[in-house]
């Protein structure tokens, strides 16, 4: 079989080396740090880019959603379709970022996962498809290592009646975060088994998923900064030492604290996320009458072009 990019291992050693990952390199981190950081968004207002039709965006929209995207890995776009539920909308918009290989996950049409609750199917096993609380995570973090989702795409045909906020946090500003605190909790979160998902078991005993083990950090091919996290407590397994507990600490206080750098709003009819796979969680939410929150969830196996 012809070894595609796709199918490649990311996560070797050497794609750390030449880059500001490379903990053993730390003017190119400190250089990229300040290149980073500098006029970096503080306010979600910030991140938020006005577009006349997201399915069919303009010159102008593409180059400032791209170069917001460079910065922050996301962008709250805000368009007109308000509650259309055309799937085409959020197809369209990621085509135009050079988005094309999506994930067909369980539960996704042609790659397009409409989340909202359903109570008389297996979804409503999973939170995604409840109203419960959703905490901290980047997407796909349980796939195999050569399938990781590099990009995530949100659209909000329908918001909750209340609630179904999202908390958004930069994984590059996660990982600045820990490195400066410590560098050795980038070291043990590089480890390739630093988090281990347990296999997904059904009732019937059927294995739906492996169990995948693999790092929270990693740099891919392209020298970009990838991130697999959850901070669930339960179906998952941290790798059993101090340094690694004490990351995974760090990590978790720092997700839980009111940092400039986490961004929180709730997205409205016509409202979508486009990001490179950024850290987020979502609030519970309650549903009144005829206003059942509806959102077309596409995940990617590539990055943001030109980002």
């Amino acid at each position: 079989m012809k070894t595609s990019a796709l199918a490649r291992n990311p996560f070797n050693d050497q794609y750390k080396i030449g880059t500001p990952f490379d903990l053993d390199d730390e003017p190119a981190y400190q250089s990229w740090v300040e290149e980073k950081m500098d006029n970096y968004p503080q306010h979600i207002e910030d991140i938020i880019v006005e577009v006349a039709n997201p399915a069919d965006l303009s010159t102008a929209e593409i180059a400032r959603i791209t170069q917001l995207c460079k910065k922050t890995n996301m962008v709250i776009y805000a368009g007109n379709t308000g509650t259309d539920d055309d799937k085409e909308i959020p197809t369209r918009l990621g085509r135009q970022f050079k988005l094309y290989l999506a994930d067909n996950n369980r539960g996704a049409d042609d790659g397009i996962t409409a989340l909202r609750v359903v109570n008389d199917e297996w979804r409503s096993e999973y939170i995604p498809y409840t109203n419960h609380l959703i905490h901290w995570h980047t997407d796909g973090y349980y796939n195999a290592m050569n399938y990781q989702i590099r990009a995530l795409l949100l659209h909000c045909v329908q918001p909750a009646s209340s609630g179904g906020e999202n908390a958004l946090l930069d994984h590059e500003i996660a990982y600045i975060h820990l490195r400066q605190k410590n560098p050795a909790y980038i070291r043990a979160l590089m480890a390739a088994d630093a988090m281990t998902i347990p296999a997904n078991i059904n009732k019937q005993g059927e294995i739906i998923r492996p169990e995948r083990c693999g790092p929270v950090f990693s740099v891919d091919a392209d020298g970009k900064l990838h991130m697999r996290y959850t901070a669930r407590t339960r179906s998952i397994i941290w790798k059993d030492d101090d340094i690694t507990r004490q990351a995974v600490k760090q990590l978790a206080d720092f997700l839980a604290s009111d940092s400039p750098y986490i961004f929180r709003g709730t997205l409205q009819s016509g409202q979508g996320l486009i990001s490179n796979n950024v850290l987020h969680d979502r609030s519970a939410f309650e549903e009144t009458g005829d206003t059942r929150r509806l959102l077309y969830r596409l995940r990617y196996f590539q990055r943001i072009a030109a980002t």
